[in-house]
């Protein structure tokens, strides 16, 4: 059986900045969680830990950047977690769309169009419910009825949950998306596909936008990439077995996260 190693500060790839304002709050935005829920545990336990060292009559934002569900064995029990905080709110906590609840969504809308889920990740989302997964290829009622079957599996909070999902945040010299943001373009006017699934032209510039872009959606190893312009904290959970928040005071870029180790 695994067991879980936290860490409070995690190597960085990339050039560090000395950090923007975040108004005088405390913030921690935590990276893909792709159904790793023993992650998500581990690494809510060491926020909440660190917050209450660090609080100081504060009230902590904690904001999810996307992608909680897919590919990881334990999507139900994630959305669970994240319900949980959504309804009781030990933090000011946020939750973002990524681009893995956009094609869900998509799946339950229309199932044939949509059959593509079932190599993104989304078998293992129907595992997690119990639901057997169809083939991609497989007649168009199959993937009908796995629909249909999910549906009355998943508790309508974790619909909801998915369905109320935000695009961006904003908090002082910081905007937190999923994927990233197209360079050239206001902050206002981004559009949606660019928040869920840019990447290249995103994360090949080398010059700050209105804001420092923190992200998830492109991972390089179990490392977040800390640049001037933007902060990657996505870990490749799935992967790597390493689940990554970073936390922003003024002035300051910390980082904690929690892997997996057998």
């Amino acid at each position: 059986m695994s067991s879980i190693r936290t860490q409070k500060t995690a190597k960085v790839v990339g050039q560090a900045h000395q950090g923007g304002s975040v108004d005088g709050q405390l913030v921690y935005a935590v990276g893909d969680i792709h159904g790793c829920y023993d992650l998500l545990r581990e690494l809510l336990a060491q926020i909440s830990g660190d917050a209450e060292e660090r609080a100081k009559g504060r009230t902590p934002r904690l904001i999810f950047c996307g992608d909680y569900i897919d590919r990881g064995p334990d999507t139900s029990r994630v959305l669970d977690a994240l319900c949980w905080l959504k309804r009781h709110r030990p933090f000011d906590v946020q939750f973002l769309l990524g681009n893995h609840e956009e094609v869900f969504l998509a799946y339950l809308a229309d199932p044939i169009s949509a059959n593509i889920w079932m190599k993104f990740g989304g078998c293992e989302t129907l595992r997690s419910y119990g639901v057997s997964p169809p083939p991609i290829n497989a007649p168009a009622k199959e993937h009908q009825a796995a629909r249909d079957n999910l549906l009355e599996r998943m508790p309508i909070a974790h619909l909801r949950f998915i369905e109320e999902l935000q695009l961006m945040v904003g908090i002082g010299d910081y905007a937190f998306v999923h994927a990233g943001v197209r360079p050239g373009i206001a902050f206002a006017k981004q559009a949606k596909e660019d928040l869920l699934w840019i990447r290249d032209e995103f994360l090949n510039i080398d010059q700050r936008c209105e804001r420092i872009v923190v992200h998830g959606h492109s991972w390089v190893n179990e490392r977040p990439v800390v640049l001037p312009h933007r902060i990657a904290i996505d870990t490749g959970a799935h992967e790597t077995g390493v689940l990554t928040a970073v936390r922003l005071e003024d002035g300051a870029v910390d980082f904690l996260s929690t892997k997996c180790r057998d």
